[in-house]
């Protein structure tokens, strides 16, 4: 436990010590989101009944900011290690690959969940939010922030530049998210896109998470964790099997 440890800790400092960069300017940017949108479309927009658009929008921008964060914390931990050469460092001490991924996944969570819990103190100022349901909120937000720190280690292990995760991010992670409900509910869609949205996990992760502040969504929460859970395990597996061999980390 003593590596696991060490190697968390290091992950923690290391967004924490440029803490306005990594957990203020996301805040920031997600109040803007809401300012802009909510002045636009408050009172044109009716989602669900009895809930005004700038509510609606506030646990999606939490969530969004959890997910982009998680992503950005292990993705560029690792390929920052990988371009300067210092991931000799971590690949010599006896760390197995379960602690490696337990201590690089939970430390890109601890990001994902302080910038959500900014951006929630935040907004909340402006809005009049309701809570129907803590436990399925932290479930969902855990799950989530999980997924993306894993797909950032996958993304790391992957990218030989910086350009190359800046195109992982931009061309799959930015659509998804933007595509997962953040701002609209699935049901305003045509048909088509409708079915198209139900294949997006991160659609499960918005619509559950949300249905923790309002106590209804697109599809049921139960529907929602059990896709979101077998998506992790079957990240969780790719992700150690990649560590396993070492993948792009050993030359």
């Amino acid at each position: 436990m003593t590596s696991f440890n060490t190697l968390f800790y290091k992950e923690l400092l290391r967004f924490w010590k440029v803490g306005f960069q990594t957990v203020a300017a996301p805040v920031l940017t997600s109040l803007l989101y809401l300012l802009i949108f909510a002045h636009t479309l408050e009172g044109r927009v009716t989602v669900y009944e009895n809930i005004g658009y700038s509510a609606f929008l506030v646990p999606g921008l939490v969530m969004m900011s959890v997910l982009q964060n998680s992503f950005a914390n292990s993705s560029s931990s690792l390929i920052q290690s990988k371009v300067t050469g210092n991931i000799v460092f971590i690949l010599l001490p006896p760390i197995s690959y379960f602690e490696f991924f337990g201590a690089y996944v939970l430390a890109a969570l601890c990001r994902g969940l302080a910038v959500g819990a900014g951006v929630l103190i935040a907004t909340v100022w402006f809005v009049d939010l309701s809570i129907n349901s803590i436990p399925w909120i932290v479930t969902f937000a855990v799950l989530g922030g999980a997924i993306l720190g894993t797909l950032g280690l996958i993304a790391g292990m992957w990218a030989d530049k910086f350009d190359q995760l800046a195109a992982f991010q931009n061309f799959i992670i930015m659509p998804l998210t933007f595509l997962s409900g953040v701002f609209y509910s699935i049901h305003s869609l045509p048909p088509l896109w409708q079915q198209a949205s139900r294949f997006n996990p991160f659609f499960y992760m918005i619509d559950g998470f949300r249905f923790g502040f309002f106590g209804v969504s697109d599809v049921p929460p139960t529907a929602s964790l059990m896709a979101i859970a077998v998506s992790f395990a079957c990240l969780s597996a790719i992700t150690l099997a990649m560590l396993k061999r070492g993948y792009k980390l050993r030359h």
